[in-house]
């Protein structure tokens, strides 16, 4: 950990991270809980949800290429640039139309579908491809503080000064990013030659076929499906769980989402020093597992008590498990993608889990009304032991193996720079 902190360049992408992943759980918390109060439909919620996450699907192609054919720094200050002038129109506060909210969602996803690409295939150039862990660790500290307040600053500042407030501190933090990414960071280059010739189409394909192809990106790719699928689902009954279930406010669900921070960064903090050398896969399997299980015993807590300060203590210790999924499927793919490829890989890793949440948050609001939140969030938790139990069934050796057509191993991936999810 402490030679990751001695790199500048990584530093900086660090810190830069967040400032940007703030400002986004700034909105990610507030609109949700905006568009409910506004119109007191969880389908509505679950709309915007999609209209959230299709850009990553539909953009992947793109956003794949764009992060391995151009400068994926100066990729990632244009993005903060870009998602401040399409958040604009929220600035009219409680008065925006309900249409308007969807755009600027839809657009803010176009954009952030292009962003995490290009970030998450800059660590391993930073870095290189041995620290990847570690420095997926240290990217989930940063995120989790980013969480903590981006999430309670986004319910906090919607429940005391309105929708206005809220995408104030957002541009602020986006303009901070934006100034620290627009500096070139020194080290080697990804060779793009070949990615520059290539169309648009070919490309993205050509990524596609690494994804596809070796048997340890597959081996994860029915346990990530499942995991988008249940977060998705999350991502709306959580709204209806806090404000009717629990009887909490706009800024209890701010908190409640924050909180998870507490123990991202202790797992953050794990990644980055104990548990540097624990395969991916691994690391996805586990943490899938414990979500499932803190979940439900949340969910069904309801029962006994809705007393606050339970569930903030159950959400801090979910946030733990929550990151340790996320980071062990990063580091998995940036493991394995070739580096000139990693782009285009994970846009395409992305576009899978944006769908599957996408597909989670449409079963949830349609369903919802009909069965009511409990046995939906009961079948949230299962989905996630679910997915852990198909990698865990696949057995420890089959997360290696040597590399697949166009793949690298790690010895052939090191050059001389990772991310970061929720329950």
């Amino acid at each position: 950990m402490r030679a990751l902190l001695g790199m500048p360049s990584f530093v900086r992408l660090w810190v830069a991270a967040f400032f940007s992943e703030s400002a986004e759980w700034m909105l990610q918390v507030a609109l949700p809980v905006f568009l409910f109060a506004t119109t007191g439909s969880a389908a509505t919620t679950a709309l915007s949800v999609v209209l959230g996450l299709l850009p990553a699907v539909l953009l992947s192609p793109v956003a794949g290429v764009v992060a391995d054919r151009w400068n994926r720094r100066a990729v990632l200050a244009v993005v903060c640039a870009g998602q401040a002038v399409v958040a604009l129109p929220l600035l009219a506060g409680s008065g925006v139309p309900v249409a308007v909210v969807y755009v600027v969602m839809a657009a803010q996803a176009a954009l952030a579908s292009v962003f995490e690409p290009a970030r998450n295939a800059l660590v391993p150039q930073l870095v290189g491809v041995a620290e990847v862990t570690g420095a997926n660790g240290l990217m989930s500290v940063i995120g989790s503080v980013a969480r903590l307040a981006g999430g309670w600053a986004g319910g906090a500042l919607l429940g005391w000064g309105g929708l206005g407030r809220v995408v104030l501190g957002y541009l602020a933090a986006l303009a901070i990013a934006a100034v620290l990414l627009a500096r070139p960071f020194p080290g080697r280059a990804v060779p793009r030659g070949a990615a520059r010739r290539e169309p648009v189409s070919g490309g993205w394909f050509a990524g596609l076929r690494d994804l596809t192809r070796d048997r340890r990106l597959r081996a994860t790719g029915v346990a990530t499906v499942l995991t988008s699928v249940a977060q998705g689902m999350f991502l709306v009954l959580f709204v209806v769980f806090v404000l009717e279930v629990l009887g909490g406010s706009e800024a209890d669900a701010g908190l409640l989402r924050g909180v998870q921070a507490i123990g991202g960064l202790a797992a953050g903090v794990a990644l980055a020093s104990l548990a540097r050398r624990v395969p991916g896969a691994q690391l996805l399997a586990w943490g899938a597992l414990a979500v499932g299980l803190i979940s439900a015993l949340i969910w069904n807590l309801a029962a006994v008590t809705t007393t606050l300060g339970v569930y903030v203590g159950l959400f801090a210790v979910a946030g733990g498990p929550a990151v340790v999924t996320g980071a062990g499927l990063l580091a998995h793919v940036q493991s394995v993608a070739a580096p000139a490829r990693a782009g285009r890989v994970l846009s395409t890793v992305f576009a899978v889990m944006a769908a599957g949440q996408a597909a989670g948050s449409l079963l949830a609001g349609a369903l919802v009304a009909v069965t009511g939140p409990a046995l939906l969030l009961d079948v949230q938790a299962s989905v996630y032991v679910l997915a852990a139990l198909v990698l865990l069934g696949r057995g420890k050796g089959r997360f290696g193996g040597s590399a697949g057509p166009g793949l690298a191993t790690v010895e052939e991936c090191r050059l001389s720079s990772p991310p970061a999810t929720s329950t």
